[in-house]
């Protein structure tokens, strides 16, 4: 949502700061109810795969919403930040009218603020250690709304403020890749004073927040405008570069790198191994979606058109899921179906998300499981067999485990399926490197704390480390790694 400043000069004049005294004078902050984010209708939104749903608070809500804040002397939202973010204070510079200190204080520990505040899972973090959640069983102060309306501002305002760095030290490092882990390790790295370099295999930077989420959940031009960020901090970006095929890391070496951040994510789609699981029409969501969001196979003049269904199912409960059911929507499908094995309790999903799918007439078939699929003459899938599923003991994850309901089958018509159940590491870098530890399951072995691996100037983060991860706790893994690196670094 553009935060339009004769907008701006409307709301500074029409008496809610009054209201917002009144409201505040006897520190009644607990009878303030939460803030409703603002949404494009789902009969519009529906039809358009660039609108973005969420359209951002305005200048009065966020005041407000700001004003909920307790101030806690001992702020717990702070510990459920995977990238330590002040909470208390943005807010209190948002409910002091200095929406620009705000923005810079998240700035300070965050390369990506406009990103987080739009896809982050605060409800499952900062959120989640709120005071009202904590002690009152109330809604809590929305952090994430207030992260985006900060950073939108900023934007909208033309006074962006860039992080301060330290004076050039000279010493060359790189990531590989260009995910949300590799971006915060090289927003720190630049802080440092380290001459940067983001290595990225594709022709568009950014990573999963580019090719994985959809531009109705994160525009692409507010990726950019982070990434811009990040060049006047100094960090260089290559595109077109796969690091152990167009260079190796000892031909890096040779150029001058002195360290190296593995950011390199899970590129590499799970299926189900199930019969008929190869018919035309069965894709991953990694393809579909990366298909969709980063070469426009979408376009009606796209050279490489992406397969459409008008019965469309999509297999899993996570996130990629709900992005992958919702672009199906929009790309024409009349009926488009969530597959879960599990009840919609344990859904990995952001509720936000599930709630956007439900408002835009996705059908969810939870406890349900596909077991086999069936073609036409051409080869292309047009039946699935469905089992039912129950609930039995919690599994590793803490879930219950999805049982088989014997004598539950049942066939759905469908012509195409997206399958969302989970993704594997990227193999390219292990392989090229013959001294770096990997677990069985393919990603790297690194020291929690520091996240070095078994090669001293080699640190990880994010997907390749584990396995899956959102966002933001991928971007601490590269904050942690960016600090760690440094004192090896200075230390050698």
């Amino acid at each position: 949502m553009s935060i339009d400043p004769e907008t701006i000069k409307k709301e500074r004049s029409a008496g809610w700061r009054e209201e917002l005294r009144s409201k505040t004078k006897n520190k009644d902050r607990v009878a303030i109810e939460r803030v409703h984010m603002p949404e494009l209708e789902a009969e519009i939104r529906v039809h358009h795969q660039d609108r973005e749903v969420n359209r951002g608070l305005t200048l009065a809500q966020a005041t407000l919403e700001a004003t909920r804040c307790m101030d806690c002397v001992t702020p717990t939202c702070i510990e459920g930040c995977p990238v330590s973010i002040n909470i208390p204070k943005f807010i209190k510079y948002i409910e002091s009218g200095d929406i620009l200190s705000a923005a810079s204080t998240l700035k300070e520990t965050n390369a990506l603020p406009a990103v987080c505040g739009r896809v982050c899972p605060q409800e499952k973090q900062c959120e989640s250690r709120c005071f009202y959640v904590e002690k009152l069983k109330k809604p809590p102060v929305a952090i994430g709304y207030l992260e985006r309306f900060a950073a939108d501002y900023e934007r909208e305002s033309g006074s962006c403020n860039i992080p301060e760095t330290l004076p050039p030290n000279g010493i060359k490092v790189a990531t590989v890749g260009s995910g949300p882990a590799a971006l915060a390790f090289a927003g720190d790295m630049a802080k440092y004073g380290y001459d940067v370099t983001v290595f990225e295999a594709l022709h568009e930077i950014g990573g999963v927040l580019k090719y994985g989420i959809p531009e109705f959940r994160l525009p692409n031009a507010i990726v950019d405008f982070e990434l811009e960020n990040l060049r006047k901090m100094g960090v260089k970006f290559v595109t077109n570069f796969i690091v152990g095929r167009t260079a190796t890391f000892d031909d890096l070496k040779e150029q001058g790198f002195k360290g190296f951040f593995i950011g390199s994510g899970a590129g590499l789609p799970r299926f189900m191994e199930i019969p008929g699981e190869n018919f035309n029409g069965i894709l991953s969501s990694n393809e579909y979606l990366t298909r969709v969001n980063l070469m426009g196979a979408h376009s009606d003049d796209s050279d490489t058109p992406i397969l459409r269904g008008k019965n469309v199912a999509v297999i899993g409960g996570g996130n990629t899921a709900m992005d992958s059911v919702r672009t199906a929507l929009r790309l024409g499908a009349e009926r488009a179906i969530i597959i879960y094995r599990r009840s919609e309790v344990e859904m990995p999903a952001r509720v936000e998300e599930v709630k956007h799918a439900k408002e835009e007439g996705v059908e969810f078939m939870t406890l349900c499981n596909p077991v086999e699929y069936f073609a036409d003459k051409n080869g292309r899938v047009n039946r699935m067999r469905v089992v039912r599923m129950g609930l039995g003991e919690p599994d590793a994850s803490g879930r219950r485990r999805p049982m088989v309901i014997e004598g539950s089958e049942f066939d759905l018509d469908v012509d195409l399926v997206i399958v969302a159940v989970g993704v594997s590491p990227n193999p390219l870098v292990p392989a090229s490197l013959p001294g770096l530890n990997v677990s069985r399951w393919g990603t790297i072995i690194v020291d929690e704390d520091k996240m070095q691996t078994s090669i001293p100037e080699m640190f990880a983060g994010g997907d390749i480390v584990r396995g899956g991860a959102t966002v933001i706790l991928a971007m601490g893994d590269g904050r942690r790694a960016a600090e760690h690196m440094h004192s090896f670094l200075m230390t050698k």
